[in-house]
């Protein structure tokens, strides 16, 4: 397993709870459109994509494996040099499986007045690229997705658009989610809370 290259997109080694992140990295040049692992790729994307839209997160679980790690940092605006647009040491998300579990488990209680009644959703996928890595159970795919949500009737709605790399893994005739990494277009997020997944 490789070290995560420094300046990377994953930030994963230097999260609090990324310690145990796997590493795995793109080698080469994205997959053309055509080849059956990144039609796999983007096919796994779209169904999980509805999973979400159907806020069927118990669902949604089953798609990610033990170690998952589920990272949003904090984007700042900095000097064109600076080297960095994200807030060290700082997240929206920074999440493994027993938190991500713990807040699906908290959407089936009397406690989840963010989301009850619950928003309407669609997240909109696009820009679906797919990489090898050195190992052959282990694909990275960056992707755009633009979340729309409404709740209510009164409230305007909201808007969060970003994009992500994942890292799927081959687990028996199944793909995993083992890491995913949301890089939002704002340092402002205008969207009231955050009791829902990109």
């Amino acid at each position: 397993m490789s070290p995560e290259p420094a300046g990377t997109a994953t930030h994963s080694s230097r999260s609090p709870l990324g310690g145990h992140a796997p590493r795995q990295q793109r080698v080469g040049r994205t997959l053309s459109f055509d080849d059956p692992r990144h039609l796999l790729t983007h096919r796994w994307l779209v169904d999980e994509t509805y999973l979400l839209d159907a806020q069927d997160y118990e669902a949604w679980l089953e798609l990610l494996t033990d170690d998952i790690h589920y990272l949003m940092p904090v984007r700042v605006t900095t000097a064109l040099g600076a080297g960095f647009d994200t807030a060290p040491g700082m997240a929206h998300f920074d999440e493994d499986r027993y938190s991500l579990e713990r807040r699906v488990a908290r959407f089936a209680t009397e406690h989840a007045w963010t989301e009850d009644p619950p928003s309407r959703m669609r997240h909109h996928l696009s820009n679906v690229r797919t990489f090898a890595t050195e190992d052959p159970d282990h694909l990275v795919v960056d992707s755009a997705v633009l979340l729309f949500r409404n709740r209510g009737d009164v409230r305007e709605s909201a808007f969060v658009s970003a994009g992500r790399e994942d890292l799927l893994r081959r687990v028996g005739d199944d793909w995993r989610l083992a890491r995913r990494t949301i890089l939002v277009d704002e340092s402002v997020l205008r969207m009231q809370n955050l009791a829902v997944f990109l």
